[in-house]
């Protein structure tokens, strides 16, 4: 008898789907606040880091009521945006939400620590030689955070994959619409007799996680060869 049902592999891929989804969409407003708060000297930016890391320090399931009370179907948000047909509550696009929300504070360190540590001498010359402010963020200030990019992909998409709280409060756990790999590891853990589909599911958790590291190893170290090249 298989350990993993079909609802066990609908999970994998439906966690999968969420913690992509969040990564890929969750990236450039990462990008564009850890550039922000690296660079930038406006009123209110201690306010937006503070914000930023606020998913941190919160207790995840707060998270993903506040979320529910915003975005539910009575909610503030939820109501106005139900009637032009979006919906995120109960759906796998509100678990993508509120995984990306979690993960955004850890996509935002390792890219501002990126930007920090780039000479702003860099961005002066390539501003001498008439590169605009987008030319240099795209051409100068993104090459050069590649590594922390990485980085932060990879730590975004762990978090988002093995987020639980925000989202079980914010979606519940409807089989092949929101119920993700770490609620159906949590679900093993309450039935009898379901640790060895438990230890199955923590293996391919773990699975995926070492090889996104991988990856994300890869890629980083293909950026520090190319920027060597360029030096």
């Amino acid at each position: 008898m298989s350990l993993l049902s079909p609802e066990d592999v609908e999970a994998v891929l439906l966690s999968l789907k969420v913690a992509a989804t969040a990564t890929v969409l969750g990236l450039p407003i990462a990008l564009a606040t850890a550039y922000a708060l690296a660079r930038g000297r406006f009123p209110g930016r201690s306010l937006l880091d503070a914000l930023t890391h606020l998913p941190l320090v919160l207790p995840p399931v707060a998270t993903g009521y506040a979320l529910l009370v915003l975005l539910g179907p009575h909610g503030v948000l939820g109501r106005p945006l139900e009637g032009l047909g979006v919906v995120f509550a109960f759906r796998w696009t509100g678990a993508a939400l509120a995984a990306g929300i979690m993960a955004f504070p850890l996509m935002v360190r390792p890219i501002r620590l990126s930007i920090e540590a780039i000479d702003r001498e860099v961005d002066e010359a390539a501003r001498t030689l008439g590169a605009g402010p987008l030319v240099r963020f795209f051409r100068v200030t993104v090459p050069l955070a590649g590594p922390g990019l990485a980085a932060g992909a990879v730590l975004g998409f762990a978090k988002a994959l093995g987020e639980f709280g925000a989202t079980i409060t914010f979606v519940a756990a409807i089989p092949g619409e929101t119920l993700t790999l770490p609620t159906a590891i949590y679900q093993s853990t309450q039935t009898p007799g379901g640790e060895a589909r438990a230890v199955v599911l923590c293996l391919i958790a773990a699975a995926i996680a070492v090889t996104a590291v991988l990856v994300s190893d890869a890629v980083s170290r293909g950026v520090a060869s190319r920027r060597s090249a360029l030096d």
